[in-house]
């Protein structure tokens, strides 16, 4: 208890230097991050369990880089949403990164009420940070790989905080993770993590990233022809291995698994 409060109170000093698009933020975050510069990093949540949405986030693999989320209160989210994955029923709220077509589009259907796109038409990062019901929605800008040159602000990590889960999708990431993306993104209980090898990044590079996050429950997408043994034995003997022959699952802060998982969902 001592050292969670040191955490805290660390974590508090700390959140000055944040971003500023991230310290601006309507709602405090529930995953807020210490990033170190050693590959650990503590985190400190400021919300008492108690004050955490009980029930479970249902999380149903598309196809592609598309999961579709789905929160205790109804609410609907699709990720990298095209409009062919995870369109049936209509989603409230899509994300979007524009590496490629299959990743966002250009005429969404108006019945969607929130489409949230990982860069900024108008030039600059992207800014999101939205509260539907019984999630709180917001991102993390990255750069994206254009023409064998970066754009700065390219794309997205969105992050879905809801029920008291911090759910993250990596989107098309094109390059390594500094100390100011980690603090940022804070703690990840689930992370989708694309593992194509290539079209984001190495399996080397996605490896670094999700054993720095640490997460629970990690879910591959995005694998096209790679073999999952690539992405799970380079994880090592400290992820378990799952896989299920449903593209759904259930989970709450209390189902989190106590070992870190990688979960293959049936179709990925």
């Amino acid at each position: 208890m001592p050292l969670r409060l040191f955490a805290a109170c660390l974590a508090t000093l700390l959140f000055a230097s944040m971003p500023a698009w991230a310290a601006d933020d309507p709602v405090p975050s529930k995953c807020m991050a210490i990033a170190q510069t050693l590959p650990e990093v503590t985190y400190a949540s400021f919300t008492p369990a108690q004050d955490f949405v009980d029930g479970d986030v249902i999380i149903t693999y598309a196809g592609h880089s598309t999961y579709v989320v789905e929160t205790p209160g109804g609410v609907r989210i699709a990720t990298d949403y095209s409009g062919i994955y995870g369109s049936d029923p209509l989603p409230r709220i899509v994300t979007m990164n524009k590496a490629h077509r299959t990743h966002y589009t250009d005429l969404p259907d108006r019945g969607i009420e929130y489409v949230l796109r990982g860069w900024n038409p108008d030039g600059g990062p992207a800014r999101h940070a939205l509260v539907v019901d019984d999630v709180y929605v917001r991102n993390v800008p990255t750069d994206i790989r254009r023409l064998n040159e970066m754009e700065r602000d390219g794309n997205s990590i969105f992050i879905f905080e809801v029920a008291g889960l911090c759910i993250g999708h990596l989107g098309h990431l094109h390059h390594r993770l500094e100390d100011a993306h980690y603090g940022a993104i804070g703690r990840l209980d689930v992370v989708m993590v694309p593992i194509d090898g290539g079209m984001t990044l190495s399996i080397d590079a996605m490896t670094e990233i999700t054993t720095r996050l640490y997460s629970s429950m990690i879910l591959p997408m995005h694998r096209h022809s790679t073999a999952i043994g690539e992405f799970t034995g380079m994880m090592g003997d400290g992820f378990a291995v799952e896989f299920r022959n449903s593209r759904s699952l259930k989970v709450s802060l209390r189902s989190l698994p106590a070992r870190p998982t990688i979960v293959i969902l049936d179709g990925v």
